[in-house]
């Protein structure tokens, strides 16, 4: 007899939709599997074997074939035990195929019958609504993932005694339902941004970052609170909508990285990897391709500490996707690519000892100096919108009253309001997104303005994307101030906020 269901697997970023094919015939007793199978896919046979039997289901002394379409990709993992053993099933006589039309089944399986989590469940579940799958049985743990989608039924499941009954209507299970905003909120201990106090022109250099969605990059001596306000970054970020839950979530249900307990991001991600990250853990790559950090940080924040601490090579690796705002990763015989639109910020000393220019405690030599800044390269150095220098806080400065995230983000909200609906009939959102031939229209500038910026390009002799930068951090701040025109103010904070990096790398150090 022969019998089909629909798999799928996840290799990369993409979710396959895999046809299992099972046919079960006279002939010399043998359960060969096809279908151009990783080492993990072929253990399947014994897996499901076992399985079936400890049900009490005797294997006939058959020819058994399963064929895993189409034939011509590499199949991967373990969510593939579940729907091969269905199929069988079926072949077998105690199902029939009119109970699996148009559904998907994903699961591992144990060896006592037991159904187990999968990594990538999310995003097989969205590539079989892509082609028209609307039911879905999948481990327990798993089934919340894909709950928070409305037009599909999502059925968790603990063994395959359950799917057996399910399908045949012995058992009766629900579909579940998951409420997205019930898992909206902020969280009362979140750090919060009236825990810094001072530091305005710090602040209000993260206000804007965010506002526009700009990379910025904080220089100064330790103990100045780069580190501290950079984790209160995602604070003032406006609230993620379903769509980009969706695309978060995807993103670490194929790292595994989701948990039962909160099978959906909901909060802006902020990744922070130490120094010692290889550069393929940071873009991603791998045997396996897998996201890295920049992909994880989607729609969040990317934070490198001690930026000077990295590999040279391995920040050099982030200048195309923070240009393009996706990674390339080609390898021998597969390419893949993964998003990284996030907000980049950076933190750095200025010096190995951390306190130039202060020459008073600062004991480093100008060669040092020039060393420990020459990691960062100028071309990364483009890539950062703004660029502020911090300084340890006077004493009294702790006694103010801050602001609260809740404030800020009021703002920030009011902001990217305004660009979203500027922005609306485009492929972008973010003015720091804008491309180079749509400045003309979204930036334009008077004449005094315009001699103004061309002025700052001659004197300081810096790069067309570093002036096409200044010009939409103060496209960012005007919108900040509800200003339709980019006005002399405007253009003057974008250029004090990018000219601090001239006196670390473009100046005379002394």
């Amino acid at each position: 007899m022969y019998s089909n269901v629909y798999g799928a697997d996840v290799y990369g970023m993409d979710a396959r939709v895999i046809r299992i094919e099972a046919d079960v015939s006279d002939g010399l007793p043998v359960f060969d599997m096809v279908g151009f199978l990783a080492s993990a896919v072929k253990e399947a046979r014994e897996r499901v074997r076992i399985a079936v039997r400890n049900m009490g289901i005797r294997f006939p002394a058959k020819r058994i074939t399963i064929n895993l379409s189409p034939a011509n990709l590499r199949k991967e993992g373990t969510s593939f035990d579940l729907p091969i053993a269905i199929s069988l099933l079926s072949a077998f006589g105690h199902l029939s195929d009119d109970l699996t039309r148009d559904t998907m089944l994903i699961g591992e399986l144990g060896l006592d019958g037991s159904v187990r989590g999968v990594r990538g469940v999310l995003a097989m579940i969205l590539e079989g609504r892509k082609q028209g799958i609307r039911r879905f049985i999948v481990p327990g743990e798993n089934a919340s993932e894909g709950a928070v989608l409305e037009d599909v039924k999502v059925f968790g499941v603990g063994s395959l005694y359950e799917v057996m009954g399910f399908l045949r209507g012995e058992i009766c299970l629900s579909p579940e339902t998951l409420s997205f905003a019930a898992f909206c909120g902020r969280d009362s201990g979140e750090p919060d941004f009236s825990e810094v106090n001072g530091n305005v022109h710090l602040k209000r250099a993260a206000e804007i970052a965010v506002s526009g969605r700009h990379n910025l990059l904080m220089i100064g001596p330790p103990g100045s609170g780069k580190t501290m306000l950079a984790k209160r970054i995602p604070a003032i970020m406006p609230e993620m909508d379903l769509q980009e839950s969706l695309e978060v979530t995807r993103l670490y249900s194929i790292r595994g990285m989701l948990s039962p307990e909160m099978p959906v991001v909901v909060r802006r991600p902020f990744r922070a990897p130490h120094h010692t990250v290889t550069a393929a853990a940071l873009t991603g790559g791998g045997r396996i391709p897998m996201p890295g950090e920049i992909s994880l940080a989607s729609k969040g924040v990317l934070f490198l500490d001690e930026l000077t601490e990295f590999a040279r090579g391995t920040l050099e690796v982030l200048r195309q996707p923070l240009e393009e705002q996706k990674v390339t990763v080609s390898r021998v015989g597969y390419s893949e690519e993964y998003p990284s639109d996030c907000m980049f910020v950076a933190a750095m000393n200025p010096c190995h000892c951390g306190y130039y220019p202060d020459r008073d405690k600062c004991r480093c030599t100008l060669s040092e100096i020039h060393r420990y800044l020459g990691k960062v390269s100028e071309p990364l150095l483009d890539r950062m919108d703004i660029c502020v220098e911090t300084g340890a806080p006077e004493f009294h400065l702790y006694e103010e009253s801050a602001e609260s995230s809740a404030q800020i983000r009021e703002r920030v909200q009011r902001t990217t309001d305004i660009q979203k609906k500027r922005y609306q009939k485009e492929d972008f959102s973010y003015n720091s997104q804008l491309p180079q031939k749509t400045l003309a229209k979204y930036c334009p500038l008077a004449k005094s303005e315009k001699e103004y910026l061309e002025d700052f390009f001659r004197a300081e002799a810096c790069s067309a994307r570093k002036i096409a930068r200044i010009l939409k951090v103060a496209r960012t701040i005007a919108d900040m101030e509800g200003s339709e025109q980019i006005q002399a103010p405007h253009i003057t904070e974008a250029v004090c906020l990018r000219s601090i990096d001239r006196k670390y790398w473009g100046g005379e150090l002394r």
